[in-house]
């Protein structure tokens, strides 16, 4: 950190402290009593991870089938995952729509991020049907250039939305004035933004689902890590304590896939870490961001942040982790460096921000994937399928997943099923120790390739070679 900078990091929040908020909040956290899974139970379908994925795939099971009989099994508490400590962004994928229409062609392409932007109106509506108020604000998304090396990164998106003809309404490109308008920060340059996106408090959505699952005679086993799961014929689930045996099966782990041996090579986990402020609306308001918009750059190692209702800022951004393995453990959800770098990247932004204290920071690992989308599909055998890779971005995707998913249990075929997100399989990474020594590599010349650029610097000959790699070997990640 710089000379004079605050020396003490943030304390570490635990899961996050959106969740500490929520669990707070008599009408969500006062009927929180996990209850471990003990002895043997059966059930239709049971659901390997109590994430957005796996309660919105509960939720729809129930709404198509309310007979069908769900079990929920989760390690720690519902939302206990990314699902509870993720920035609160909910969008689809129109951002990711050059990747989309290459992989799929134009028409495919375009009923992707359709289907998965009608997500976002889905949990809107749902939240006031289902009374949670998981603070759900349409303040739009702007993503903004913060060094010369971002400018017009816009560029592809745009004129692909343009020659799509799907551009008018859900991308603006905005001057460095309309920016500023907006919110006002000394590094900020021109950007784009998109009206139609929002952001919500994670946790209470979670928490909020999980109410409402409990209510519809879903069983939840919490506090329950697995251990062991068999999927043939019929599926067993184990744990230290119990077991579950069921027709079918939803693996909903995110990043804990990279421990299962059908998907070891599918994703690699990496860190994503966030530092949350005290409430300081009048200091928001010095800076004109009072309109409730979600921002991010364009770095690789993405670095996004939004307001909350109380009036703080949540900053985060990916990290240079990575973790395969015992990766997953406690370097994962707090790490010094990568909260002590927020904490000057917060600072460096918003310098009227110097004085303000900071509430809380936490992390953990994100299931990132070779093609920057997930993929849902079913295991040999037909007992047990899977929704994997959101890549750091799944709060309305999992809802959409939660839909393609239910129909796969159910053997029903419908629009959402005949994505091209079904059955295509992951792209896999190099094998060990391949796998482990390349993402740590490429993941930290990135970062570095980032943080030259920041300071309007060439990065070195090494440095881009290494961050440009996963590009040229095919993946959809990095510069």
């Amino acid at each position: 950190m710089c000379p004079g900078a605050m020396t003490t990091l943030p304390r570490q929040a635990r899961i996050s402290w959106w969740m500490e908020e929520a669990l707070a909040d008599p009408a969500l956290g006062a009927s929180i009593e996990p209850t471990p899974l003990i002895g043997s139970a059966t059930a239709d379908v049971v659901i390997l991870g109590g994430g957005y994925t796996g309660m919105w795939t509960a939720w729809f099971l129930k709404e198509r089938d309310p007979a069908v009989d769900v079990v929920i099994v989760e390690q720690d508490l519902c939302g206990g995952g990314p699902s509870g400590r993720n920035g609160g962004f909910c969008y689809g994928f129109w951002e990711d729509l050059p990747n989309l229409v290459r992989r799929f062609g134009d028409a495919e392409g375009v009923r992707v991020a359709e289907l998965a932007q009608r997500s976002v109106d889905e949990i809107d509506a749902w939240c006031a049907a289902e009374h949670v108020d998981a603070w759900f604000l349409r303040g739009g998304h702007l993503t903004v250039a913060t060094s010369s090396a971002q400018d017009g990164a816009w560029g592809e998106l745009v004129h692909e939305a343009e020659r799509l003809g799907v551009a008018e309404g859900r991308f603006e490109v905005l001057a460095p004035e309309r920016v500023r308008e907006r919110c006002d920060s000394p590094v900020f340059r021109g950007g784009l933004f998109q009206p139609a996106n929002a952001t919500l408090q994670p946790a209470r959505l979670a928490l909020g689902l999980r109410r409402a699952l409990l209510g519809r005679g879903v069983r939840i086993f919490e506090r329950s890590p697995i251990t062991r799961y068999a999927t043939r014929a019929r599926v067993r689930v184990e744990t230290h304590a119990g077991s579950v045996t069921a027709d079918k099966a939803v693996l909903a782990l995110g990043a804990w896939f990279a421990q299962a041996d059908a998907f070891r090579r599918a994703i690699v986990p990496r860190g994503s870490y966030i530092v949350v402020t005290e409430p300081v609306p009048d200091a928001l308001a010095e800076i004109a961001w009072t309109g409730g918009e979600g921002l991010s750059d364009w770095r690789s190692s993405l670095r996004y942040f939004r307001t909350t209702r109380d009036g703080r800022i949540a900053f985060g951004a990916a990290s240079a982790a990575t973790g395969i393995g015992v990766g997953l453990g406690r370097r994962m959800r707090y790490d010094d460096h990568s909260v002590e770098a927020l904490v000057d990247d917060v600072h460096r932004f918003f310098p009227s921000f110097r004085d303000v204290a900071f509430d809380g920071a936490w992390g953990g690992p994100i299931d990132i994937t070779g093609a920057h989308l997930p993929s849902f599909g079913t295991l040999p055998g037909g007992a047990a399928h899977y929704g994997v890779g959101f890549t750091g971005g799944g709060v309305g995707p999992t809802h959409l997943g939660g839909r393609i998913l239910s129909a796969l249990v159910l053997g029903v075929g419908d629009e959402y099923t005949s994505l091209p997100l079904v059955g295509m399989p992951p792209m896999r990474f190099p094998p060990e120790p391949f796998r482990s020594v390349g993402a740590t590599l490429t993941q930290r010349a990135i970062v570095r390739k980032d943080d030259a650029e920041d300071r309007e610097r060439r990065p070195d000959p090494v440095t881009e070679f290494v961050a440009r790699l996963p590009r040229r070997l095919g993946y959809d990640l990095g510069p």
